[in-house]
């Protein structure tokens, strides 16, 4: 019995080290891309286990200097578990991530960004517009949350897992964007293709009048987009292989 429980422990040990390298990885590809702002907004893991553990961030570090060890360890209730040199949680940053790990139990990943080109589309009067091929596969995975203040309310957690619903895509109005996923890899293609949509957009409605695809072609695209999170077994080892040629050593 012993021996069983012992690699039984081992084994969530090496699950928890996975989650802990692939969040540092999507961390650091976040800076990579640009779409980090300071130090603030966060992704966020769930702990393989019964405990109902998440890894987030520390408050203070940027996203390049992220590594797996230097992960935040957090109860449901934002309570640090388990951290590196820094303890310190953004409250805000954890109300919004709490909200859909608690709602969402196939949420195993969450990431929420204030990169100008989502920030900017989010504060679109229409939000996503289809008027590119990853804008068209990103719709029928989005919905929208209203701004109300800096999340330190915890009561907006509510309504913010109400308006997600069922979806893997979210604009937060006035804010920014938000992804989730069954796992890191997915929840990062997720957010892959919407920021490049909201690029997209700023740079087309820059240009002046814009031209829309049929309702046919929308409808088609959207049918298509169905299988989209599958993607990251594709992209995801891409993402890794040019991290690791850019900004190596976020595996310690």
């Amino acid at each position: 019995m012993t021996t069983n429980t012992n690699e039984d422990l081992q084994d969530l040990r090496k699950a928890e080290w996975k989650v802990r390298t692939e969040l540092a990885a999507a961390y650091r590809l976040v800076a990579l891309f640009g779409w980090d702002d300071l130090v603030f907004t966060h992704l966020s893991a769930r702990v393989p286990g019964p405990d109902h553990h998440f890894l987030i961030n520390p408050y203070g570090l940027l996203f390049h200097e992220i590594t797996a060890s230097s992960l935040v360890k957090v109860d449901k209730n934002g309570e640090v578990v388990e951290s590196g040199s820094v303890s310190r949680v953004n409250p805000a940053g954890f109300t919004i991530h709490s909200a859909v790990h608690m709602g969402r139990e196939d949420a195993g990943a969450v990431m929420h960004l204030h990169a100008p080109d989502g920030v900017a589309v989010s504060a679109h009067r229409d939000g996503l517009l289809p008027l590119s091929q990853t804008a068209m596969l990103c719709l029928d995975h989005l919905s929208y949350h209203d701004y109300e203040g800096v999340a330190l309310n915890l009561d907006e957690r509510e309504r913010l897992i109400r308006d997600l619903g069922d979806k893997s895509m979210m604009l937060l109005r006035n804010h920014g964007v938000l992804t989730a996923g069954k796992d890191v890899p997915e929840t990062f293609t997720y957010l892959y293709f919407l920021m490049k949509a909201c690029e997209i957009q700023v740079r087309a409605l820059a240009c002046g009048p814009t031209y829309l695809p049929s309702e046919q072609a929308i409808a088609t695209t959207a049918e298509q987009s169905q299988q989209l999170g599958m993607a990251s077994a594709l992209t995801w080892p891409a993402l890794v292989r040019l991290l690791d040629s850019k900004n190596p050593g976020y595996g310690v």
